[in-house]
């Protein structure tokens, strides 16, 4: 099972509480480490986490300051922790426009933990829906222009393997948090057929018990892809 996390209501929390918005990020990373615990627990073969938007550059220059010192602080002390579970970590988005500490604290994770076996961890950082699908547009652009393959072989496959999560099965639920019920450029290809939760809590008071309701929600639906009745599970 894949299941995607929109991880919203972080600054509304604290803004909520008379906090700096700092603080709900910080409240909203910690809880990521609960959730996690859960998935691997109730042994959730894939989890992708919407952590940074390309979007997320245009908040305020303190927020957007304080999100890249969490990063670098989770990547290079909490994060690694995931390998004595047996999670494999990979990091979804364009990470150019990072700095080169977390680059280098990417780098180091993903090397670190590219030969489990367990759950697959992709952690989205300066991810967009849109922008995947343009470099994935590029990638077989240039394939044809090479003569590697002709137009009339591009299909739904060569797409998908050209996406960040190639390889990977679609994501079969989506929980978002915070009462907002849109996908805000978040797999967009990949969530063509994905069952979608919406929570009214916000992320960091978003517990084990929600995400159980999260999944019997799931249970209860019956997928069809646009075909024949079938079971989620």
């Amino acid at each position: 099972m894949h299941i995607g996390f929109i991880l919203d209501g972080n600054g509304r929390w604290a803004t909520n509480k008379g906090l700096p918005r700092a603080i709900g990020h910080k409240r909203g990373a910690e809880n990521v480490e609960v959730i996690l615990r859960e998935c691997i627990n109730r042994e959730i073969a894939v989890v992708t986490l919407y952590a940074f938007s390309t979007e997320n550059w245009q908040r305020p220059i303190y927020e957007v300051k304080a999100l890249m010192k969490l990063f670098t602080y989770y990547l290079n002390k909490k994060l690694t922790q995931l390998h004595d579970a047996n999670v494999k970590v990979k990091v979804i988005g364009d990470i150019a426009p990072f700095p080169k500490i977390i680059k280098k604290y990417i780098y180091n994770l993903e090397r670190l933990t590219s030969r489990n076996s367990g759950m697959h961890l992709n952690l989205a950082m300066n991810y967009g829906g849109r922008n995947e699908i343009v470099n994935a547009t590029k990638k077989i652009s240039k394939l044809v222009l090479t003569r590697k393959i002709n137009i009339e072989q591009i299909d739904e496959s060569i797409v998908e393997q050209n996406l960040y999560t190639k390889e990977q099965k679609d994501p079969d639920l989506i929980i978002r948090t915070a009462g907002e019920t849109r996908l805000s450029n978040f797999l967009l290809w990949q969530s063509a057929y994905s069952e979608l939760y919406f929570s009214e809590k916000t992320w960091p008071d978003f517990k084990a018990s929600d995400f159980n309701s999260a999944l019997e929600f799931y249970k209860s639906r019956i997928r069809k892809f646009g075909t024949v009745k079938k079971k989620s599970i």
